[in-house]
């Protein structure tokens, strides 16, 4: 196969990704990059250093896109309850294939990937408290609701939802 020339990062880091969600840490080297995306393993090393940097950059551009979806989120969903619920399907929606949230919740040994978590955290809760009425119960109301949310994003894929959110909005009001 011939190798391409050009590859943006973007498309090097869903690859990453790719073989994160499919393989775990270990399927991740310059060798296998390098095969997924056709680019030398040398040309990798230039681009971003080490291995450890290669996937903190692929798990970075993640978190990027999630703020991004969040922010499209935010401008289309409602107030009220029903807001809060469009805005969860929508972030639901936005992480697919390119971007797993499992994936990126579930690699905290990096100090700048845990802060981006929390970050993005904060921001979906406070969305969320704004489409519940602001406020403590606005604010409590989110943060069960995000947990909720989370604890069925990121078991669904062992096997059935378990319950539905618009069901934890109803006892939430």
């Amino acid at each position: 196969m011939p190798r391409r020339k050009i590859l943006s990062d973007d498309d090097v880091f869903v690859l990453i990704r790719r073989l994160l969600t499919e393989g775990g840490d270990k399927a991740v080297s310059f060798g296998s990059v390098s095969r997924a995306t056709g680019l030398a393993p040398a040309t990798l090393v230039q681009r971003y250093g080490s291995r450890e940097g290669m996937v903190q950059a692929a798990l970075c551009a993640g978190w990027d896109r999630l703020d991004e979806a969040c922010a499209r989120a935010e401008a289309e969903a409602p107030t009220g309850a029903k807001g809060a619920a469009v805005l969860l399907k929508a972030l639901g929606a936005e992480t697919g294939a390119d971007v797993d949230l499992s994936l990126l919740a579930a690699d905290f040994r990096d100090a700048s990937l845990r802060e981006r978590a929390a970050a993005w955290r904060g921001r979906v809760e406070n969305a969320l408290a704004l489409r519940l009425g602001g406020g403590a119960k606005g604010r409590e109301g989110a943060a069960i609701l995000f947990a909720a949310w989370m604890g069925q994003v990121l078991w669904q894929g062992a096997g059935g939802k378990g319950f539905r959110l618009k069901d934890a909005l109803k006892r939430l009001d």
